[in-house]
């Protein structure tokens, strides 16, 4: 998939400087038409109190995952917002990594559903959450 400007995985990473991507440690790791995936820590940047990873840190993963998916497929003159997310948390991360990955559901016209299915190091389902996203005219 040709990335907008020819960006580069390394590029997408990079515009993750200075925002809540970077805070979380959030690193893109494969991007390709109708899929991407990224990896996040489970550390004290993401984890609740009771030393878990915090769902919170989970959804800002997914929907990072998923905006960038929705931007590489918009037009020059559109753009992608979230409208919808609902996510099921069935496993407690503890420590590591955890990797997102975004499946796109539906390209319609002015939505794009995502399935975002969240792993463990060892492969336990963390969470899956379904986004939506509203792509619109830029204005």
């Amino acid at each position: 998939m040709e990335l907008p400007n020819n960006m580069t995985l390394q590029d997408i990473n990079k515009k993750n400087e200075g925002t809540l991507m970077e805070s979380l440690g959030i690193e893109y790791t494969f991007i390709g038409e109708g899929r991407v995936e990224a990896t996040m820590p489970v550390d004290s940047r993401t984890m609740q109190p009771f030393g878990i990873l915090h769902g919170g840190a989970t959804i800002a993963l997914a929907e990072t995952i998923c905006g960038v998916g929705s931007i590489l497929l918009c037009e020059e003159d559109e753009v992608s917002r979230g409208m919808q997310v609902s996510a099921n948390h069935v496993y407690a991360a503890r420590s590591g990594y955890v990797k997102g990955i975004a499946t796109l559901l539906h390209k319609g016209r002015s939505t794009h559903v995502w399935n975002i299915d969240v792993f463990t190091d060892d492969e336990k389902l963390v969470s899956s959450v379904r986004i939506t996203n509203s792509i619109i005219k830029k204005k």
